[in-house]
């Protein structure tokens, strides 16, 4: 770039001696042609200052006025000039009228006609009156193109942080799903294997094979989902600790207490019948839905009071999540994709066998209402 400005300097001043030559002025006239044809040229050479573009601009409008002259080279060193000073504007419109505001010297100039019509510098002066705002707003267009498609980029960096940070998320929650409560059964399955394989008298010899094959099966594919576990781990906590036991209803205390510090509002917990342990895929839904419940009442009923009561019978338990907000809206179609949204709280109801249902609550507020199958026999906790 640099050659390139030098070597529009040189033309600049060749081209006005050619033409002192031609036209037989004295050398001194010479002499202040060459110079004004190197001030219209020469400060594009630093161009990272705003003074030497504007210094170009007055050279240009000078030597029409004063010497009725302006070279070819002069006239591209104004566009240059003009387009870079629309590229530097901010994107504040007032700041870029200022910068473009020189460009509109060249118009006035063909309007006061200091050139007799028709001449070469004439010629000159009305090709940068057409072509210096419109090389000043090139440059705007290129400015405001760059900053889109960074911003574009930016955007899309962090579109893909986010996507990876819920990927990550989503995998870490699956892999201590299947850790407490799939691994669960499998070892189920192992122990009940061996023990039916040594406490049953009498037992075949073929059918004591065919457990103890049963026991080995499920402990193999404990085996090979501990170490899936470990690559899923590895994948969504490189550096995290290790896996904690899912949560089940011994933690809603802890869970309400949370949304009381989240939300400033009332949060209580009722409890009904005689509590014991359930199956932990049980136990990991009924938790899931009253933490979607709660979050669901504080982003759409700030502010409200929640209660959650925990009924259990001799079947099944049942959950009522209750706020006393504003009833019933919308539902985003983030939060149901999200897992976090009245969807998410129904499919994790029916995984287990059980149902949900919502909607509004008697004397107002919003009601979430589940029902899912109890354990029978469990241990009393």
């Amino acid at each position: 770039m640099v050659p390139a400005r030098v070597s529009l300097c040189l033309l600049a001043v060749a081209e006005a001696i050619v033409r002192s030559a031609l036209t037989g002025v004295s050398v001194q006239r010479a002499v202040v042609l060459c110079l004004l044809a190197l001030a219209t040229t020469a400060p594009i050479a630093l161009m990272s200052e705003r003074p030497a573009a504007l210094a170009a601009v007055f050279a240009a409008v000078a030597s029409v006025v004063l010497f009725h002259t302006l070279t070819v080279a002069g006239l591209i060193a104004q566009l240059v000039v003009l387009y870079r000073l629309g590229e530097r504007a901010d994107s504040d419109p007032a700041t870029q009228a200022i910068s473009i505001s020189p460009a509109f010297s060249f118009l006035l100039l063909a309007l006061i006609r200091p050139v007799p019509e028709g001449s070469e510098a004439g010629v000159l002066v009305l090709l940068l009156a057409a072509l210096a705002p419109a090389a000043a707003l090139v440059g705007i267009a290129h400015r405001e193109r760059g900053q889109a498609l960074r911003h574009d980029a930016a955007r899309r960096a962090a579109a893909g942080d986010l996507l990876e940070h819920v990927a990550r998320g989503e995998r870490a929650r699956i892999a201590r799903e299947l850790h407490d409560v799939v691994a669960h059964h499998i070892s189920m399955i192992a122990v009940q294997a061996e023990t039916a394989r040594v406490t049953t008298p009498g037992m075949p010899t073929t059918g004591a094979r065919q457990l103890g094959a049963i026991g080995d099966t499920a402990r193999a594919a404990l085996t090979e989902m501990r170490r899936l576990l470990g690559v899923l781990r590895e994948d969504a906590e490189p550096d995290g600790p290790e896996l904690s036991p899912a949560p089940g209803l011994e933690q809603l205390g802890e869970l309400l207490d949370q949304a009381r510090d989240a939300s400033g509002a009332g949060a209580r917990l009722i409890l009904s019948g005689q509590p014991r342990r359930l199956d932990p895929g049980v136990e990991l839904a009924a938790y899931r839905i009253v933490q979607e419940a709660l979050t669901n009442a504080r982003r759409h009923a700030h502010g409200a009071a929640v209660d959650v009561e925990l009924l259990y019978g001799e079947q099944a338990i049942s959950l009522r999540i209750r706020d006393n907000g504003p009833g019933p809206g919308p539902e985003p179609a983030d939060m149901a994709l999200s897992g976090h949204g009245l969807t998410g709280m129904r499919e994790r109801a029916a995984a287990v066998g059980g149902r949900l249902s919502t909607g509004g609550a008697p004397g107002g507020g919003f009601l979430v209402e589940a029902t899912l199958p109890g354990e029978p026999g469990g241990s009393v906790i």
